[in-house]
């Protein structure tokens, strides 16, 4: 008998795990900005992420990159929102000590979590997990309320700002669906054009592989 999937996640993961093109469940917890609600962010770009426990080194790192990048998410109209499972207080304390020992100043809203319910609603955790090891993940939401990309790190790694930065400008720019980002896109750079679809138009291309790889003219709006 040949191994099936389910055989190594249970059910429930796969229930409450969203994908890209979800809609991204709205809730309303307190935060360090006092009560919050996914909704309130419509209209902008939002970056929604999510870290296992205050107090911890790669996390703190990160806070530490975000809190000096606020400016340039939000030159690209995109918010930033933090999640943990620990409480309102412990959040409190450590953006204190953030503030104090490091010169930093959180300018984000973090959302505490302490029954797991915002992490097992966003599928961070199944439904029958009490660790928050998986709780690592960030949700790239368009301002429609859209998850458009979603990126997962494991507790031995930290995030890359730049990549985030890079993924909101990336996602804007081509968010009309008319264009692609190719690899290490930047800011800038040549856009590719979407394929051809159709026999006519592929035997029109001068050249074999231009039908479904060329740059974007830039004087294309």
């Amino acid at each position: 008998m040949g191994l099936h999937v389910t055989d190594i996640l249970p059910t429930p993961y796969f229930a409450n795990a969203l994908r890209i093109g979800d809609q991204a469940p709205d809730f309303v917890a307190r935060s360090t900005e006092g009560m919050i609600g996914l909704s309130d962010f419509r209209g902008r770009w939002l970056v929604f992420f999510s870290h296992p426990g205050d107090f911890t080194p790669a996390c703190t790192s990160e806070f530490i990159a975000l809190a000096d990048a606020a400016e340039q998410f939000d030159k690209l109209d995109c918010s930033l929102l933090g999640h943990s499972i620990d409480s309102l207080f412990s959040h409190l304390a450590w953006i204190r000590v953030l503030h104090d020992d490091l010169g930093v100043t959180v300018p984000f809203p973090i959302v505490e979590d302490p029954t797991l319910e915002i992490a097992r609603t966003y599928g961070m955790v199944s439904a029958e997990m009490n660790n928050a090891a998986t709780v690592r993940a960030a949700y790239f939401i368009d301002p429609e309320g859209v998850i458009r990309a979603i990126t997962w790190y494991p507790l031995s790694v930290g995030r890359s700002v730049s990549e985030m930065l890079r993924i909101v400008a990336a996602l804007k720019e081509t968010y009309g669906g008319d264009a692609i980002a190719p690899a290490g896109w930047q800011p800038g750079e040549p856009l590719l054009e979407n394929p051809c679809f159709t026999r006519g138009d592929v035997l029109k291309c001068e050249r074999s592989s231009e039908w479904f790889f060329r740059e974007r003219d830039k004087r294309t709006p």
